[in-house]
């Protein structure tokens, strides 16, 4: 079961990673192009640390929210065409992609791809939910995550510099805020909610 959740985080973080790369590709910005990572090869996205290490580590303590990260696709966002705006598409890209899997995947799960309770039919709910709590979890505006750049993008300028300065702490907030339980307690709600909502059989 760990290394069919690892595998399933894989993709989802790989196709992550991807959508990054290819909205700031068509945004102006070919920097992922020429550093090879617009691929969806895995071994070009994997970081040992975030893709293997630390998601293998929720597992193994029995966190219900297992989360991680892959090498992050560089983005060069002052060659952006309109920078500032431009970084919420590419910021949003990640988030919108395992979205928009977790829904193809449930539409295979309704029109009965595998019978009800088989293997299949449970690994695609597993899929579902991995890429739910990729999208959300990536939707916290905590550096260096998503949402703390779709944040940057809307803040006054001012505002953003301010912002910025804590981006440094931000892997030390978010083992803090998973260390108390606030992500569980906050996430878990709402991928579950989604999840019923696509019809993964959780």
């Amino acid at each position: 079961m760990v290394l069919i959740l690892l595998a399933i985080f894989l993709i989802a973080v790989v196709i992550h990673e991807f959508a990054h790369g290819w909205v700031a590709y068509k945004l102006g910005d070919p920097t992922a192009k020429y550093a090879g990572r617009l691929t969806l090869n895995p071994l070009s996205h994997i970081d040992p640390i975030g893709t293997v290490f630390f998601p293998l580590m929720l597992v193994m303590i029995g966190s219900p929210v297992v989360f991680g990260w892959a090498k992050p696709v560089p983005v060069n966002f002052s060659l952006l065409r309109h920078p500032k705006k431009d970084m919420l598409w590419v910021s949003i890209a990640g988030i919108t992609a395992n979205i928009l899997l977790a829904i193809f995947l449930s539409l295979l799960l309704r029109i009965g791809l595998f019978p009800l309770n088989s293997y299949g039919a449970k690994f695609l709910s597993y899929a579902i939910v991995v890429n739910l709590i990729l999208a959300v979890f990536n939707a916290i505006p905590v550096p260096p995550l998503d949402g703390s750049k779709i944040l940057l993008s809307i803040l006054p300028r001012e505002l953003a510099y301010l912002y910025m300065r804590i981006e440094r702490f931000g892997l030390l907030i978010l083992i803090g805020l998973l260390w108390v339980g606030l992500l569980d307690k906050v996430i878990w709600p709402v991928v579950i909610t989604l999840a019923w909502a696509l019809g993964a059989k959780i």
